[in-house]
């Protein structure tokens, strides 16, 4: 990232916030200025991230798999900060990895009920504040959404429907004044990776650890994404990895 963002007039919703991604995320868009509201399922983790930042940071308990759950979040948000400017859906699973003949059904729809389900939750409970504010949303993509992988039946078919939710999105919003736009972040060292890792499944298992990103480098792709200056990505996923993309945030090429 070339240059600081100044987000001091705005409030960011960020689900996931308790680790990788999402916490870097959280600390980066508060630094930027923004207040930051970080929703997890447990609570022990964002409240103690909310205290580290301190002012302008709140902690909510949300599962993204339950609507009245996200709306509650939203609500509070709004209540605390008095609107809603950015929402981050970061909240998503993996595990567990396994072939399709060897899947449990139940854990199957659990990935689905998080994964998708909550982008929509998230983005159907935010979308009066964002119109409101003229705001964006931020979903994260994933290679998977494109690529079919080994052990991934789960996680590719979610991922490919977030982003159709991002393209539906940008198609019935966009005239409201409603940003939306994924970011396809590459492999990234956060704990999902390592459940990958452990699996064993895929090629994507054998990749070395210190080839993939730090969640921060993650973080200030978001924090790009939530400005106007990413507009032409609007409706669609920015690879992180790609040319053109690092080109328009500035950064080198791989």
């Amino acid at each position: 990232m070339a240059k600081p963002y100044d987000l001091s007039s705005q409030t960011v919703l960020i689900t996931g916030a308790s680790r990788g991604i999402g916490e870097a995320a959280a600390r980066a868009f508060h630094a930027a200025g923004a207040n930051t509201v970080l929703a997890a399922r447990s609570a022990g983790d964002i409240e103690r991230i909310s205290t580290e930042l301190g002012d302008r940071a709140l902690a909510v308990a949300c599962d993204v798999s339950d609507y009245a759950s996200v709306e509650a979040a939203v609500s509070a948000a709004v209540d605390r900060f008095g609107g809603l400017d950015v929402l981050v859906n970061n909240a998503g699973l993996i595990e567990p990895i396994a072939r399709m003949e060897d899947s449990d059904p139940a854990q199957w729809g659990t990935i689905i009920d998080v994964n998708v389900k909550g982008v929509y939750h998230a983005m159907r409970a935010a979308y009066a504040p964002l119109k409101a504010n003229g705001g964006v949303i931020i979903n994260i993509s994933s290679g998977a959404a494109t690529n079919a992988l080994e052990g991934w039946s789960h996680y590719c078919t979610s991922k490919a429907a977030v982003l159709m939710l991002t393209m539906a999105a940008h198609k019935e919003w966009a005239a409201e004044g409603i940003r939306t736009v994924g970011l396809s972040p590459g492999t990234v060292a956060t704990g999902m990776q390592s459940s990958i890792r452990d699996s064993g499944i895929n090629p994507v298992s054998k990749i070395d650890w210190n080839d993939h990103k730090d969640p921060a480098d993650v973080a200030k792709a978001l924090l790009w994404l939530a400005t106007d200056e990413a507009r032409p990505f609007d409706g669609g996923d920015l690879d992180h990895k790609s040319p053109e993309g690092r080109a328009a945030m500035e950064l080198p090429p791989l």
